[in-house]
């Protein structure tokens, strides 16, 4: 056998330059696929809209007018505060101190929202704050305090409502455990009548979040479960001042922050986990504008900016502040800037400018109700509106009816046109409904409708003797004055045997004295 030998394989050289080249390529490959990953596990979702809504004291004097928006930033209110009355523990009062009946009558609250609604507004009720009793700290009998909270939602025929829990209230856990089960029967009520009720919790936090007691809450209120649409965090009063290398809002926005990671976290526990952006959507931030509580602390307009432009950049659920009362630079014999906190100004220059504005600017302007549908068909192109002449009805109307021979001294409530107006100042001949180019052009100012429940409210009385009583066989001259029992009227023209206070046709020769 003759044995072989193979010729020598050939050497491969190593290029450093091409082993270089492939491992460039392997790694820019597997970077673009982690990224292309990446992008899909944790790019946030689009942001959603953030809706403004200011808060209004509805008990502090003088009255906030929010029943006639000055715009848009102006729509959407959310009303404080109702809490337990002082002789009854388990009775909503607003402030303490007008029952829902009371309010509509001295507030005039249900007119005044029924008119919210009539200009495209809606509103939202919050019960608790910092001076008050919330309902559920009194209210020990949770059947009772349920029935509580759902008389105030049916009252006022309410979609949201605001828990705004502080004080003593944020420390009471058998009190939390109570307004948990109670919200959560109400909302269940709520949803067998085909309805929702959207629940807020309002809660203090500081630049690192909620405290432990806050962060108990939202717990409570999830593990009940009770649907929350997202809590609000008082953005104020951190005790820790204004700097001009650190504004106010930079404080506001690492509180925001943080209270983010907190929702996020207390959704997922409950087992309800959340994308960032979602959580976005369950957060509510509410500076105090202007001067805070604490001396060194001011939410300026430069403030209100960046906020405006954070909430929308995050898709933060709520945007408001507290309060339209205060949306105003202080006048005379107030000085326009101060330290101290005020119930009708805001205790900074502002101009002409609104918080509310630059707060609310590119933000959803969404009632909380959905506007009803309209009556006439979008494709009948020839429908025009019908409109009919309201006749005033003296036997359903809550005030006098307008009278052009009548004289309104301030504060007199008259109805025009299904109207209740209420006289800015001295009037008479001005017709309430008149024209004008702006609203302090005109003596009157409109409350709301005149509602289906409305019945006359009493007649303005004199002592007895102001003036001489009415005889049917005496002839009046204009300008006699007399007296039906103790109510007063005055002759418009020549009369004799017309009862005063009856409706005639032609008009009554007789107007109704308003006591001055």
């Amino acid at each position: 056998m003759t044995l072989t030998t193979a010729a020598p394989r050939p050497r491969m050289r190593v290029s450093f330059l091409r082993v270089g080249v492939v491992l460039l390529c392997a790694t820019a490959i597997g970077w673009t696929g982690v990224r292309a990953v990446s992008a899909v596990v944790t790019t946030p979702a689009t942001p959603g809209p953030s809706v403004f809504a200011a808060y209004v004291d509805v008990t502090v004097t003088p009255a906030y007018p929010f029943e006639t928006p000055a715009g848009p930033a102006q729509s959407n209110v959310i009303l404080s505060f109702v809490t337990a009355g002082a002789d009854d523990d388990c009775t909503p009062m607003w402030g303490g101190v007008y029952t829902l009946d009371a309010a509509a009558s001295e507030l005039e609250l249900d007119r005044r929202m029924s008119q919210l609604r009539l200009t495209g507004g809606d509103a939202r009720v919050s019960f608790g704050g910092q001076r008050g009793d919330e309902l559920a700290i009194r209210c020990t009998s949770p059947t009772a305090l349920s029935r509580a909270y759902e008389a105030v939602v049916d009252r006022y025929e309410l979609t949201s409502i605001d828990l705004d829990i502080e004080g003593a209230a944020l420390d009471d856990t058998a009190g939390a455990e109570r307004r948990a089960v109670a919200i959560k029967d109400v909302q269940d009520r709520a949803a067998d009548d085909g309805r929702s009720l959207a629940v807020w919790l309002t809660l203090p936090v500081a630049p690192t979040g909620l405290t432990g007691p806050g962060e108990a809450v939202v717990a409570g209120m999830l593990s009940a479960g009770v649907e929350l649409a997202g809590v609000n965090g008082m953005t104020m009063d951190f005790n820790s001042g204004t700097t001009p290398g650190e504004p106010y809002s930079d404080v506001v926005v690492r509180s925001a922050t943080a209270l983010h990671t907190q929702v996020r976290a207390a959704f997922a526990r409950a087992g309800q986990a959340l994308s960032i952006g979602d959580a976005w959507g369950k957060v509510g931030i509410t500076p105090m504008i202007g001067q805070n509580d604490v001396i060194s602390e001011r939410f300026t307009l430069a403030d209100a900016g960046v906020l405006n432009e954070f909430a929308r950049t995050n898709g933060v659920g709520a945007l408001s502040m507290w309060s339209l009362n205060r949306d105003a630079t202080c006048g005379p014999p107030l000085p326009s800037v101060l330290s101290v906190v005020q119930t009708s100004c805001s205790g900074v220059d502002q101009g002409a400018q609104r918080f509310a504005v630059v707060l609310s600017a590119d933000l959803t302007a969404a009632p909380f109700s959905p506007a009803p549908s309209p009556s006439a068909s979008e494709d009948d192109e020839a429908a025009t509106p019908t409109v009919t002449a309201v006749v005033d009805d003296p036997a359903h109307s809550p005030f006098p009816i307008w009278d052009a021979l009548g004289t309104y001294p301030a504060g007199t409530k008259t109805v025009w046109h299904g109207q209740v107006f209420q006289a800015r100042y001295w009037t008479s001949g001005f017709a309430p409904d008149t024209p004008v180019a702006a609203a302090e052009d005109s003596p009157w100012t409109l409350i709301g409708p005149v509602l289906p429940g409305d019945t006359p409210a009493p007649l303005p009385t004199l002592p007895a003797g102001s003036y001489p009583q009415w005889d049917a066989t005496t002839a009046y001259l204009a300008g006699t004055r007399v007296q039906l029992d103790l109510v007063p009227y005055e002759a418009k023209w020549w009369s004799q045997g017309q009862t005063p206070g009856e409706s005639v046709a032609g008009g009554s020769p007789w107007v109704l004295v308003q006591p001055s």
